[in-house]
């Protein structure tokens, strides 16, 4: 062990001048010390959609588990991940064991952490959303309202892909359904396409809250339908986009807003 125990301090980093692309990133403070910065910089760290979850991630349990911090803006294949080993030590949080599968090492030595210090840090991260703006904050409670309703979802026979919002369509929320098309034999699902809905809602100004926006009518702007397996192989592209007639635009959905 060593004689220092470290501060630990999760950062969400929000740019001040969204550009199509650019991600919310969580960044790991050691000491304020950015260690992301010193390290590894071929791409932003990993979205708090999957590091600051409750029980997610960055929780320290009773076995060790490896968790990806950053990955390079071209795709970890190409040009690498930061990924680090989580573990308990008695009264301690341990992170250890960095790894770049793109480099033969990292320079970045054991961290440990006072365990319930550590704990605390990570569940003030988790519940803290002051960073995230309104169709952010939408798109969250969307995904946590429609992945309850399975009922739904086995009725229209399909999946729930992902909900998201991104810092250069402020507006806008982006929802993706896979459908189920059948059990084959072997017992394993046949998934087919998956489609891609765009909300907006036009009632729902930025300034208003996130709450408001959930209770508003929303309107799907447009939709994106991934074309067949057979059809991609037969046309040029993967995917269409159009625009529906006003009769089918006026689709309305409204989340419990809890």
């Amino acid at each position: 062990m060593t004689d220092k125990k470290r501060c630990l301090t999760l950062h969400v980093a929000v740019p001040d001048l969204p550009q199509r692309g650019t991600n919310v990133e969580v960044r790991p403070l050691v000491d304020g010390e950015d260690i992301l910065a010193r390290v590894f910089t071929e791409g932003p760290g990993e979205d708090p959609k999957y590091l600051l979850l409750p029980d997610g991630p960055l929780a320290a349990g009773s076995e060790p588990h490896e968790v990806r911090l950053a990955e390079a803006t071209c795709t970890e294949g190409c040009c690498g991940a930061l990924y680090v080993t989580i573990r308990c030590d008695g009264d301690h949080v341990v992170w250890s064991e960095w790894r770049n599968p793109d480099e033969n090492g990292v320079d970045l030595p054991e961290l440990w952490f006072d365990a319930q210090e550590y704990q605390a840090e990570v569940e003030r991260a988790v519940a803290d959303h002051s960073w995230e703006w309104p169709a952010r904050t939408v798109a969250r409670l969307l995904e946590l309202d429609l992945s309850k309703r399975t009922d739904w979802l086995a009725r229209w026979g399909c999946e729930l892909g992902s909900v998201s919002a991104w810092l250069w369509e402020p507006d806008q929320i982006n929802l993706s359904l896979s459908s189920i098309q059948a059990v084959r034999p072997s017992g394993r699902t046949a998934r087919g396409c998956s489609s891609g809905w765009c909300l907006t809602s036009p009632a729902a100004p930025l300034k208003c809250r996130p709450r408001d926006w959930l209770n508003n009518s929303w309107r799907v702007t447009h939709v994106r339908q991934p074309r067949s397996a057979a059809d991609r192989r037969n046309t040029p592209g993967s995917s269409v986009t159009r625009g529906h007639s006003d009769g089918e635009s006026e689709r309305q959905y409204r989340p419990d807003p809890r």
